[in-house]
């Protein structure tokens, strides 16, 4: 969709006796102040964001609306040579390479809170608007940040997209070609702790950092990982600490990895799906609530709550990525 920074996804409140206050005529409910609320939905979607966990998102205080860029400087190369003494070195002229993470995608939240749900109710109104809009914010991030990331994995010099999208099985220990890889632990599947091994080696073959690295997959994947052997990916055995935040599966790593489950990861057309491995510093991301208002809703006894949230990402290291259209028989 396009969106042009002068666009107004709200008309402005027009209700001069919006003071926030009881909840009476003319006046909006106390129970959700616009900056406690957006600080609290920021909370609940940083506890349960996946993209938000497995990207870098050191540029997030630098943007505060829609249209906000950041300039990321790439750390540049440096040449090593042999030195003998006397010789003269030389000198390896820096450059520095810019790139611009743009702020251009907005999703916007919007609800009713009735006068009489929120006197007569026994929940924390404020806690289940902010974690619902949280949870609600999280799945359009995560979506749209996975897909950039899927999309920006590196397709050739080096190739790290394993298989394809297409029905037919590769043979077992085969990851390049046109067909799926087969997950399974049959003679004629592919083990899917050896497809964690692989994308491992391949991230390896670049350099990437062991420090930092993750993968990502659908519940699907997970229901026939979880049968292999590995102990790492038993709840009982990390003590009861697996799937208690962002998406997080286990609380040691496999093969390097640390393990994220997601349903987010759009859908394949003709592959069962695909799973997602990389490195913290491959994608970049920054987001943020920019509007949040409280307002009397005109027509009933109730406040309107709404906000804008605004991102950006960016693949800045695409070797650092790798993914593998799968299937399961």
């Amino acid at each position: 969709m396009a969106f042009n920074q002068s666009d107004q996804l709200f008309e402005p409140s027009t209700d001069t006796n919006a003071n926030f206050g009881n909840s009476v005529s003319g006046q909006t409910n106390s129970f959700f102040l616009p900056q406690i609320f957006s600080k609290k939905v920021l909370n609940f979607f940083r506890k349960a964001s996946v993209a938000e966990a497995i990207t870098n998102t050191d540029y997030a205080g630098e943007i505060s609306a829609f249209g906000d860029s950041v300039k990321i400087i790439k750390e540049p190369e440096i040449t090593i040579v042999q030195y003998e003494r006397g010789q003269d070195i030389t000198a390896t002229k820096l450059t520095d390479q810019e790139i611009t993470l743009v702020i251009d995608i907005a999703n916007a939240f919007k609800f009713i809170v009735d006068d009489i749900e929120t006197s007569m109710s026994h929940v924390n109104f404020k806690e289940v608007a902010s974690s619902s809009a949280a949870y609600a914010i999280r799945d359009a991030f995560d979506q749209g940040v996975i897909a950039k990331m899927i999309a920006g994995v590196s397709a050739s010099s080096p190739n790290h997209i394993l298989g394809s999208d297409n029905a037919t099985d590769l043979a077992a220990g085969t990851f390049d070609g046109t067909g799926n890889l087969d997950i399974g632990f049959g003679s004629n599947e592919h083990d899917p702790i050896d497809v964690l091994s692989h994308m491992s080696r391949l991230l390896d073959e670049q350099n990437v950092p062991e420090e930092g690295r993750w993968f990502l997959a659908n519940p699907e994947f997970y229901e026939v990982l979880v049968q292999s052997s590995s102990k790492l990916l038993s709840v009982d055995y990390n003590a009861g600490q697996g799937s208690i935040r962002n998406g997080l599966v286990s609380s040691g790593k496999l093969r390097g990895f640390d393990m994220y489950k997601t349903n987010n990861i759009a859908a394949t057309t003709n592959a069962a799906g695909q799973c997602l491995a990389g490195h913290m510093s491959a994608t970049c991301t920054a987001q943020t609530i920019t509007s949040t208002e409280v307002i009397r809703d005109p027509d009933s006894f109730g406040d309107i709550v709404r906000g804008l949230h605004v991102y950006g990402a960016k693949v800045l290291r695409p070797e650092a990525l790798v993914s593998a259209f799968y299937g399961i028989d």
